[in-house]
């Protein structure tokens, strides 16, 4: 998948510092001999009796592998002025020049795995948000994982141009030529809230306004969000939203598809 203008993308609104009290512990996974960063919050250090799982994908501006960029944007900073949330959160770090997709995307997978089989995670209650780049990662590993996500959270990411790379090997234009509701046909019966700023100059928000639609047709659960005047930062807002985690997590794996 190539984005445009994707580079340092998630930087230029500067970097956020995540507080040393934090409750961050780094480990590492390793898929294909290549070891892969990443992060795990708990609450306060510790975890309740199987908790609800969330793997976090940063944007392009984040990636390296320094274990810290990631932890400068989006969910991660929230997290750090929020103890009171409950979830277990999972934070990869994407290497240079790579995206979420092919050996990272299932380094990412692997990380959540692990971290899941650790703590006793509650397999009904995974979760997964992504941001710019990683809201582009979130569409492609809701295809790829259709029955593992009980709700996601995309926000500033879409699907095109080349969105679709990653699934080259299913993916017929002849069978459908929209790759909107090719995807929105293919990720299974997971809730979406999808956000977005009406004036991102970077991921157009045309992206999310399509995605929205071609799941709207389909009678898929879908929640829109789009911040008038907001840039390429909407994961500013919606990080804030008061409605998202209780949102998020009062889905359960299956319920939705009981419900369609």
């Amino acid at each position: 998948m190539r984005i445009p203008t994707m580079a340092a993308l998630s930087c230029v609104l500067g970097l956020a510092t995540v507080p040393a009290h934090a409750a961050f512990s780094q480990r590492t996974v390793t898929v294909n001999g290549h070891a892969y960063p990443y992060q795990v919050y708990t609450p306060d250090g510790k975890t309740e009796a199987h908790p609800p799982v969330v793997l976090f994908l940063h944007g392009s501006g984040e990636r390296g592998h320094d274990n810290q960029k990631q932890m400068s944007q989006g969910l991660p900073p929230w997290l750090a002025k929020h103890p009171e949330f409950r979830g277990v959160v999972v934070i990869p770090q994407a290497p240079k020049r790579t995206e979420w997709r092919g050996e990272t995307a299932a380094a990412a997978m692997k990380a959540l795995e692990d971290t899941i089989k650790a703590v006793d995670g509650d397999r009904t209650r995974i979760y997964l948000t992504g941001l710019s780049m990683g809201g582009y990662g979130a569409w492609e590993l809701l295809v790829q994982y259709p029955t593992t996500f009980a709700a996601a959270a995309v926000i500033c990411g879409g699907i095109q141009p080349d969105g679709l790379e990653a699934f080259r090997h299913v993916y017929d234009r002849r069978e459908d030529p929209d790759a909107f509701a090719w995807v929105a046909s293919h990720m299974g019966a997971t809730p979406v809230w999808i956000f977005h700023g009406s004036a991102d100059g970077s991921v157009p928000v045309e992206q999310s306004r399509q995605m929205n639609q071609a799941l709207k047709a389909i009678h898929h659960e879908v929640r829109y969000t789009e911040y008038p005047g907001v840039g390429h930062g909407s994961w500013l807002p919606a990080y804030d939203e008061p409605d998202l985690w209780p949102w998020m997590f009062s889905h359960r794996l299956g319920d939705a598809k009981k419900k369609r």
